[in-house]
C-alpha cells in the first residue's frame, strides 16, 4: 500500500508540474494577445524553452530608442504648429485643439520656451519669430 501512495503522490505532482507548465503558456499567449505590457501574476518555474523563448522576444528593441516612445516629439510639435498658425493661444485652447489634457501642456510649453522656439506673452503664447 506505500508504494501505491508514493506512486499516486509522485503523479500529482507530475501533472502538477506539467499544469504550471501550460498556465505559463497561456498566460503569455493571452498577454501577447491582448496586448498586456505587465508581467502574468504567476509564473512557473520551469526551465521550459518556450517560456525563455517567449520572455526574451519581449525584451528585444531597437537600440538608441527608448521603449514606448515614438519619434519626433507629435505633442510638442503640434502645439508649437499651432501656436505658430494661432499666435497669443492660450494652453486650455491649445488642449481643446488637439483634444488633449491641458496639465500635459503646462510640462511641454514651458520646455518649448526653454528652447527657444516660443514665447509667452500674459496668458498667450507666441511663436519666437513672431512679434507679440
Amino acid at each position: 500500500m506505500a508504494g501505491f501512495l508514493d506512486t499516486t503522490v509522485k503523479d500529482i505532482e507530475l501533472r502538477i508540474s506539467e499544469l504550471k507548465e501550460e498556465v505559463a503558456k497561456l498566460e503569455a499567449a493571452r498577454s501577447a494577445l491582448a496586448g498586456d505590457s505587465t508581467a502574468p501574476a504567476r509564473r512557473a518555474r520551469t526551465p521550459h524553452a518556450a517560456t525563455r523563448s517567449a520572455r526574451g522576444a519581449t525584451q528585444r528593441r531597437r537600440p538608441g530608442r527608448p521603449r514606448g516612445r515614438r519619434g519626433g516629439n507629435t505633442r510638442a510639435s503640434q502645439a508649437l504648429e499651432l501656436v505658430r498658425s494661432q499666435p497669443g493661444i492660450t494652453i486650455p485652447r491649445l488642449a481643446e485643439a488637439m483634444k488633449i489634457q491641458p496639465n500635459y501642456l503646462y510640462r511641454v510649453m514651458p520646455a518649448l520656451e526653454k528652447d527657444g522656439t516660443i514665447k509667452r506673452n500674459g496668458q498667450g503664447w507666441f511663436s519666437s519669430d513672431a512679434k507679440s
